[in-house]
């Protein structure tokens, strides 16, 4: 026992005896005697002029050190300042062999790092060249350094505590050259106390960032609670508040405002981490998150809900200090809103209970997607959009000007690639789309729905069907892409479509009404308009059961040709502006930009339609011959009766001109080729009037047969010889 007493009494002694020779070296040595020596060995070892301007302090408990007005330049011009350092480390912690700082403080720190026109920054100048004999040593340490024994990495957990550390006053000025670029980082402080690994610790931070290209201001500041383990792998940060005023001209001049708030976990020896109460805003939208993630790999998995609570996109590019979005509808974009769950298996992170809003409109649905794959899967189903209401208005002086100048302009504007081959090559996509009504250009269209799917390139659309003006429409399409000349394929049905308010909505043409029916077949290659134009190859069947042509009267027109027939003249005044019609029907062949119909036919009254021609959609041109072949009364009007002489016969009508501008002047009689009808009813009065003069004969032979027999057999024996003759001269 009193062997031990001993030793501890020896030990204590031992720190008495230490703790004594600190005191009296402390209080005999002032440090400030070797400030000359302390400089000269830093302006040896770098490229530095070091300037020890103030007064360098110690401290005894706590053991510290205190610099003040310190200076480094470099080639005559300031790399780095502080006007005071402070670092003190805990005496007692020394004594038990378990280091604890006390205090850490550096204020005025002043930095300055610049980047010369040939990129090299002015902090890499710091150390001097090394000699040769320098450099070839060099070698030699490394490969020392290397047989080095490696540090054993599985040692005692860190034992990291820190009372208190303040930064104040801090600013860090950066330049390059190069670009003219500077940003600032000033009135940059730190606050934190009792820091402990193991334990929560408070932590304040707050600093101002400046750039001049362009010029744009961040006021930051940052309040939370950081925790992290003995082993660095596990951290949390709780009640985290942080706020961020931003202005310049990235937002216009405008002040704007942007939060952070919540707690996060991670531990990187788990794979894990977690969003708590997460939020983030931007001026008026605000994002809300709770997430869980499980492995950092190529395969995570998440759980959770993100949330973009109601918004104006109009305002929050106002407050942005962006161009407004110009539309139709001046209220469209004042309500967003997004939502979702968040799961999935690993690697593939799925949504659910998805809901999209965009002002009336709501979209719910659901979607995944293979990381390892790339694969796309979403289902999305909305109510009613009215795309009208998202479109610029239209510019008054565009309507002024006319189409013509519309259509120059658009001809002479730069074509541009319709579509991202390469990313298409790259998609793997299964997409169901569903809207219950949409409105585009004026077209409504109802129960529509859409299934895309693409893979390798190939992109296909295996639906998309509607119901459109008491009629109904299904379609689909291929794209292949494999090739840099993509190849396209379309089918289409379209079935009872009323076709009057159809072309007045989408091009405001009133030319034709009746219920629609249409097959289409149709192939084109190419990534351009005007090479899908040029290269389209296939057909559209067509077919109205009833309808009528608007805004012309083609009975008029036949009345014209059967008056000047009759060698008579038209008294009617009232002739109306449609002409009705049973089963128009017919071939379009289409040849690039053209549509050749040489089968066209309709049932009038009176009358049969017949004709060809060809539509240039180019050059929005139609060049018609029609023929109205009577085949009855068509008319009240005297001068267009029908007499033996015009049944049968063709009355010539040409439509030719730019179908866009309407069907007023599009159609009308055809003098050019009436005179092939006046043959036509020549031959016929010439036919007739023969007729006619064989008649007379024939009557005139069985008369004189008659008498001679009435003669020679009596009267009634005559009477009856008549009547037997009449089949004889037939």
């Amino acid at each position: 026992m009193k062997a031990i007493r001993y030793v501890l009494i020896a030990i204590v002694a031992l720190i008495v005896l230490a703790i004594a020779a600190i005191a009296i070296a402390m209080v005999v040595i002032n440090p400030n005697d070797y400030k000359p020596q302390i400089e000269k060995v830093v302006e040896k070892k770098t490229s530095l002029n070091l300037s020890l301007d103030g007064d360098i302090g110690w401290s005894f408990i706590p053991l510290g050190l205190e610099l003040n007005d310190v200076e480094a330049t470099l080639d005559g011009e300031r790399l780095i300042a502080l006007k005071q350092m402070v670092a003190q480390v805990d005496f007692w912690s020394l004594i038990t062999m378990s280091p604890q700082v006390n205090t850490f403080v550096l204020d005025g720190l002043d930095a300055h790092l610049n980047i010369d026109k040939q990129g090299t920054g002015n902090w890499t100048r710091i150390m001097p060249e090394p000699a040769d004999d320098e450099a070839q040593d060099e070698p030699q340490v490394a490969s020392e350094a290397e047989q080095a024994p490696a540090a054993d990495t599985e040692g005692e957990p860190l034992n990291f505590n820190v009372e208190h550390v303040e930064i104040s006053n801090a600013q860090v000025h950066y330049r390059d050259e190069r670009s003219g670029q500077t940003v600032t980082l000033e009135d940059f402080t730190v606050t934190a106390s009792d820091i402990t690994l193991g334990s929560e610790f408070p932590l304040e931070v707050g600093f101002r960032v400046e750039t001049a290209q362009p010029q744009f201001t961040v006021d930051g500041s940052v309040e939370a609670r950081l925790a992290a383990n003995e082993a660095l792998n596990d951290f949390a940060v709780s009640g985290l508040n942080a706020e961020f005023n931003m202005d310049g001209e990235p937002f216009g001049g405008n002040s704007v405002t942007a939060t952070l708030t919540g707690s996060a976990k991670a531990n990187l020896e788990n794979e894990t981490a977690t969003l708590s109460d997460f939020t983030a805003s931007l001026a008026n939208l605000t994002l809300n998150t709770s997430l869980d993630v499980k492995g950092f790999g190529d395969k995570p998995t998440l759980d959770g809900k993100v949330a973009i609570e109601e918004f104006s996109l109009k305002e929050l590019l106002k407050a942005l200090g962006q161009p407004a979005i110009e539309t139709t509808d001046e209220e469209v974009l004042k309500a967003l809103a997004f939502s979702t769950d968040i799961g999935g298996a690993a690697g593939e992170p799925a949504l659910s209970d998805l809901m999209i809003k965009l002002d009336d409109t709501t979209f719910e649905g659901s979607g995944s997607y293979n990381l390892s794959t790339g694969g796309v899967v979403f289902n999305l189903q909305g109510d009613t959009l009215n795309v009208d209401r998202y479109l610029p208005p239209k510019a008054e002086e565009a309507e002024a000007q006319g189409e013509t100048s519309t259509k120059t302009a658009s001809s002479d504007a730069p074509e541009g690639e319709l579509l991202p081959l390469e990313t298409l090559r790259s998609l793997l996509l299964d997409i169901d789309f569903g809207l219950g009504e949409l409105v585009v250009s004026n077209l409504t269209i109802n129960d529509i729905k859409a299934s895309t799917t693409a893979d390798n390139g190939r992109l296909k659309v295996d639906e998309f069907s509607g119901k459109l003006y008491e009629g109904s429409f299904n379609a689909n399409a291929t794209i292949n892409a494999a090739s840099d000349n993509p190849k396209w394929a379309i089918n289409a049905d379209v079935s009872n479509v009323q076709s009057l308010p159809l072309l007045a909505d989408v091009a405001e043409i009133t030319m034709l009404s009746g219920g629609a029916n249409l097959k289409v077949n149709a192939t084109t290659a190419g990534n351009r308009i005007s090479a899908l134009r040029e290269n389209a190859d296939g057909k559209i069947s067509f077919n109205l059961a009833e309808g009528e042509f608007r805004n012309m009267n083609l009975t008029r027109m036949a009345c014209q040709g059967i008056a000047l027939a009759n060698q008579d003249q038209l008294t009617t005044d009232d002739w109306g502006d449609t002409t009705p019609f049973n089963d128009l029907h017919g071939v379009l062949e289409i040849n690039g930009n053209t549509f050749n119909n040489t089968d066209l036919v309709a049932s009038l009254a009176g009358m049969k339609l017949e004709g060809n021609g060809s539509v240039d959609m180019k050059q929005t041109l139609v060049d018609y011959e029609l023929g109205l072949r009577i085949v009855g009364e068509i008319h009240r009007d005297n001068a267009c009766r029908v007499t033996e002489y015009v049944e049968d016969v063709v009355i010539p009508v040409e439509c030719r001109g730019d179908f866009s501008a309407g069907a007023a002047d599009l159609c009308s009689f055809d003098g050019s080729r009436f005179r092939d009808t006046l043959k036509t009813i020549a031959a016929n009065a010439a036919r007739k009037k023969a007729e006619e003069e064989v008649d007379r004969a024939k009557g005139k032979a069985e008369e004189k047969v008659r008498k001679k027999l009435e003669e020679k057999l009596g009267e009634d024996v005559g009477k009856k010889a008549k009547d037997a003759l009449k089949g004889l001269f037939q």
